[in-house]
C-alpha cells in the first residue's frame, strides 16, 4: 500500500538524512557502541546539515517549520539504519518543544542558536530512582532562595546524560502541591553541585549515553525557570503526546526494517534442501507480521497527520505508542527465531534489533501506563 503522507520536500529531506547517516554515523557506530557514547562532533555535523531544530525559528538557526513530518522522516531513517546512539529525536522532538514554547525571548537567544548548531546538546530529567513512570512521585526539590532555587535530588535513566550541556529538570517547588507543585528548571553544564554518575551499562542501545544525574545544593538562577512556576505537570502532559508519537514512528519503522531483513534471509537460507521461504510455517509467520506492520503503519501515519493538524489526543498517542512498540518487540522476537542460531549472534542485524528495541515499551511511559490512560478515557 503506497503511503500518501509525504511530499517531495520530505523525500528530499529523507535523502539528506540518509547521506548523513552513511557518511557521519554508520562508519563510527560500532566504535561508539564500544565506548558507550557518540562523538560530540557528530552533533555539530548534524547541525550543519540542518537536522537539528527543524521546528525552531529561522532567526535562531532552525528550520522554521512546525511540520512534524520532517521529524518523522528523521526518526524513520535512524530506526531503519539501526543508529540508536545519536539521540536527535530526543533533542528535537522531546526537549525542543519545551524551549520553543516556554522559553522567554532572553532564554531563546541564550540557548536556541547552540541547540540548532549542535554546540548545545540537551536532555530532560524526569525519571528518578524508585519513581519510574510515576511523575507525581517526583522527590527532587527546588527551594526558593530569592534570586535562585536550591536544587537537590537525583535522576536516573537520563538519555544524553553524559553529553548534555542543558538539562531540563523536573523538580518539586511546592512541597504540598502534588502534581501542581512541580516546575521546570534548566541546569547548565558546569554548574557547581551538578554531577553525573555512571554511564549506565544497558543491554541495548549501547552507543546512547544514559546516565545518573545528581544535584547537591545546585544554585539555579531564576532566569533558568522554564515557563511558570508550579506548572510543570501541565507542560509535561501537553508534550508527552508528541514524545509518544515519536517513539511510535520509530517503532513502526524498526518493525518494518527487521521484517524486510528477515524476509530476505528466509529466501536465501536453506534447510532440508530448500529455502526456508518454501515452508508453510515460515510463509504464515511472514504474512502475519507483514499484515500487522501494514495496519500499524496506517494508524501511525494517521496520528502524524492528526498531530500536524493539532488534533492528536493523548489517548490516540498512547494507543500508537503502546501498539507500535509492542509490535516492534514481537516482530523482533519472531524474526530472531526465524534466523535460528544465527539470530543470536551479534553480527546479525536481527540480534541488534532485538536488544535495541526492547526498551521501547518502557521509556516514554510503559505499556501498562499507556493502557491505563486509554482505559481511564473509556471507563472513567
Amino acid at each position: 500500500m503506497e503511503r500518501e503522507l509525504y511530499g517531495p520536500e520530505h523525500e528530499a529531506f529523507r535523502e539528506t538524512v540518509r547521506t548523513f547517516l552513511a557518511k557521519e554515523v554508520l562508519p563510527h557506530h560500532e566504535r561508539w557502541e564500544r565506548e558507550g557514547v557518540v562523538d560530540r562532533e557528530v552533533w555539530r555535523s548534524a547541525g550543519r546539515q540542518g537536522l537539528l531544530g527543524v521546528a525552531v525559528d529561522e532567526e535562531y538557526g532552525g528550520g522554521g517549520t512546525a511540520d512534524f513530518r520532517h521529524s518523522a522522516v528523521l526518526i524513520e531513517e535512524f530506526a531503519r539504519a539501526g543508529a540508536s546512539g545519536l539521540a536527535l529525536s530526543l533533542h528535537n522532538d522531546i526537549v525542543g518543544p519545551y524551549l520553543t514554547r516556554l522559553a522567554t525571548d532572553e532564554q531563546k537567544r541564550r540557548w536556541l542558536p547552540g541547540f540548532t548548531s549542535g554546540e548545545i546538546i540537551t536532555a530532560i530529567a524526569m525519571t528518578e530512582p524508585g519513581t519510574g513512570s510515576d511523575l507525581q512521585g517526583i522527590r527532587t526539590t527546588a527551594t526558593d532562595q530569592g534570586d535562585h532555587y536550591l536544587l537537590n535530588g537525583a535522576k536516573t535513566f537520563i538519555s544524553n546524560g553524559i553529553l548534555a550541556d542543558l538539562v531540563v529538570v523536573v523538580a518539586r517547588t511546592t512541597p504540598e502541591g502534588g502534581s501542581g507543585g512541580q516546575s521546570l528548571l534548566v541546569v547548565e553544564r558546569g554548574t557547581p553541585g551538578f554531577e553525573r554518575g555512571r554511564n549506565l551499562d544497558k543491554i541495548g542501545q549501547k552507543a546512547q549515553d544514559t546516565a545518573e544525574l545528581f544535584f547537591d545544593d545546585v544554585r539555579v538562577p531564576k532566569e533558568n525557570l522554564l515557563g511558570e512556576e508550579n506548572q510543570a505537570f501541565t507542560y509535561l502532559m501537553a508534550n508527552l503526546a508528541q514524545e509518544r508519537l515519536a517513539i511510535a514512528v520509530g517503532a513502526a519503522a524498526a518493525a518494518e526494517e527487521v521484517l524486510d531483513v528477515t524476509t530476505r534471509y528466509v529466501k536465501e537460507r536453506e534447510a532440508f534442501g530448500r529455502p526456508l521461504a518454501r515452508l508453510q510455517h515460515i510463509r504464515f509467520e511472514i504474512a502475519e507480521m507483514a499484515t500487522e506492520a501494514a495496519v500499524t503503519r496506517a494508524f501511525v501515519d494517521r496520528c502524524i497527520t492528526e498531530h500536524d493538524q493539532g488534533r492528536l489526543t493523548p489517548v490516540d498517542a498512547s494507543m500508537a505508542k503502546w501498539w507500535a512498540t509492542e509490535l516492534q518487540k514481537r516482530v523482533a522476537d519472531r524474526c530472531l527465531q526465524l534466523h535460528g542460531g544465527y539470530g543470536y549472534m551479534t553480527e546479525y542485524r536481527v540480534a541488534k534489533a532485538f536488544v535495541d528495541g526492547r526498551v521501547q515499551t518502557i521509556y516514554g511511559g510503559t505499556t501498562e501506563i499507556m493502557k491505563e490512560i486509554i482505559g481511564r478515557s473509556l471507563l472513567g
